[in-house]
């Protein structure tokens, strides 16, 4: 697989199970990018809808892919405090394009102080019927959703205290 180059701007492009184009982020600075995992961070980014609908980001976000976690993590930099906007997602793949991945409809939102709700899990079940996800990707996204309650938990990843701090240091170092 290709690995983004720091520095470099690229798009995310989120998927359904079927193929189809979901969501399209137009710019995101990469801030790391290894075979492993990407950081990348975006601020006032055009963000597409799979109808046509434009809407722009509000703040700065640092975004987390892994190749190998069925979950990505926006954090969200807000005045009140950092958010988190935790996707149940395929593994992410960049092919010099674009950084994508499948949507599988479930998120974890987390809040400032740590408290989060697990987010369309109405969806997850009618998009499941709709598309057919298999009893395999079932299992796996559950045993990811724990995952991700435990990294709320222990405070591991993009969750980590200095983690927000790091990477928006760095992404401002960028933009310049």
């Amino acid at each position: 697989m290709a690995v983004p180059t720091e520095g470099h701007s690229v798009q995310i492009h989120s998927f359904k199970h079927d193929g189809n184009i979901h969501r399209i982020w137009n710019e995101t600075t990469i801030l790391k990018g290894t075979s492993n995992m990407i950081i990348g961070g975006n601020d006032r980014t055009m963000v597409t809808e799979s109808d046509g609908r434009t809407w722009m980001t509000r703040e700065p976000a640092i975004c987390y892919f892994h190749s190998e976690l069925w979950f990505n993590i926006i954090c969200m930099i807000r005045e009140d405090g950092i958010y988190y906007y935790c996707n149940l997602s395929s593994p992410f793949v960049y092919d010099h394009e674009a950084i994508k991945y499948i949507d599988y409809d479930l998120d974890i939102k987390v809040y400032p102080d740590m408290t989060y709700t697990l987010l369309d899990e109405d969806e997850y079940d009618a998009h499941r019927k709709l598309y057919g996800y298999p009893d395999v990707i079932d299992h796996i996204l559950q045993r990811n959703v724990d995952k991700l309650v435990r990294w709320i938990r222990q405070r591991k990843g993009p969750f980590a205290p200095d983690f927000i701090d790091i990477w928006y240091e760095r992404y401002l170092m960028h933009r310049g």
